[in-house]
């Protein structure tokens, strides 16, 4: 594309479809057309308010079908980075009619509970009205107990018990199933005839519980950004917190720091909670979690963020440093959720790893198949 081209384009997308007819040798990529189409369903509206009209008439086409108010929440999000979101978002309770969404109760009773609904009504959610935020907790729970019912059987099997290989037992699984053990003892029984060895005992592993006096500490960047995996770490602190042998500590930080270890059993309380937006002092969140660290070789600190430092990086990194000497168990978490595609800072999340903090983004369940390693 050539500089003039390239001008033209940005003046379209800044302009909007009412500059089409001027600019009508413009032509849009897929990705411009999305974004133009989601702006103007919030911006076009306020111009008509006005009284101002396109230049053309709109005729019949191929066109993909209409925004609704949820759909476009989720394209916006989608499509702009986390800043743009933010001024948007403020702009749709002014000029869009969110208002109206926030103010309804019985206009949120007729919504199908989901997840994607549940992050766009938490968005919202501090300029709510009291009844509308019975309904957000009312829809918030629906959600969280489907997801619940998900994921406790997988976690808490990853996390209730390891295969002990010290002892036996007469339990018949074969996941369980003993070979070795099980062709030591029977060797006396080879037939020689068909050249078999005819077990009359089979060996198991026993399964033993485990004894876990380990802390964990979840520090959740409630960044807007964050999102869907702060949901699915509420979820995954309520499941932790029901196991007697684990004590759970939940922080959640911007520039500010909150603990909210005493909620980490209601998922739902620690979603109404949550203040998305603002920056991110994440060495602030490290430093604050440090004073929580009693036995360091039985705590795991698991820091779930984008990594998207607001401050230097030099003083995180000395406090992960810290930790690491002290022998804490570190997890570095840039996404958690079902789709576990992360966004965040490679260069920050590269230094922490070097620091001596694993870092990933996993699943839900992955995320109980690797703490079960860390504290087996």
């Amino acid at each position: 594309m050539t500089d003039e081209a390239e001008v033209l384009r940005r003046w379209r997308m800044v302009l909007g479809g009412y500059a089409q007819p001027a600019l009508d040798g413009v032509r849009l990529n897929a990705q411009d057309a999305r974004a133009d189409r989601a702006l103007d369903y919030l911006y076009a509206r306020e111009l008509e308010g006005r009284g101002l009209k396109r230049g053309k008439d709109r005729k019949g086409s191929l066109d993909p079908s209409q925004l609704t108010a949820l759909g476009w929440l989720a394209e916006v999000r989608a499509l702009f980075p986390q800043s743009v979101l933010e001024t948007v978002q403020a702009h749709a309770i002014d000029r869009l009619g969110m208002s109206e969404l926030l103010r309804d109760p019985a206009l949120l009773g007729a919504l199908e509970p989901n997840r994607d609904l549940l992050k766009a009504l938490i968005s919202f959610k501090g300029r709510a009205n009291p009844q509308v935020q019975d309904k957000i907790r009312e829809i918030a729970r629906k959600v969280v107990e489907e997801i619940l019912q998900r994921l406790r059987p997988r976690v808490l099997q990853a996390l209730s018990g390891h295969v002990n290989r010290s002892r036996r037992s007469p339990r018949k699984s074969m996941q369980n199933f003993d070979w070795r053990a099980t062709i030591r003892d029977n060797l006396k029984n080879y037939d020689t005839t068909r050249g078999v060895i005819v077990a009359d005992r089979l060996r198991f592993f026993a399964r033993s519980e485990r004894r876990m006096p380990w802390r964990i500490i979840l520090c959740v960047d409630q960044s807007g950004s964050m999102l869907d995996s702060t949901l699915f770490a509420a979820v995954m602190a309520a499941i932790l917190t029901g196991l007697p042998s684990l004590d759970v500590k939940l922080v959640v930080f911007d520039t500010s720091v909150v603990d909210l270890s005493a909620e980490a059993h209601d998922p739902v309380s620690v979603l109404m909670s949550v203040q998305l937006g603002g920056g991110t002092d994440i060495c602030r969140a490290v430093t604050y979690c440090e004073q929580l660290v009693e036995q360091p070789t039985r705590t795991v600190f698991v820091l779930l963020s984008d990594f998207c430092e607001g401050g230097p990086v030099s003083p995180l990194l000395a406090a992960v440093r810290r930790l690491n000497a002290a022998r804490v168990k570190l997890i570095g978490l840039a996404a958690l959720g079902e789709g576990a595609t992360p966004e965040y800072d490679r260069a920050t999340a590269e230094r922490l790893q070097a620091a001596g903090m694993q870092v990933a983004a996993l699943t839900p369940d992955r995320f109980a198949d690797w703490l079960g390693q860390v504290i087996a």
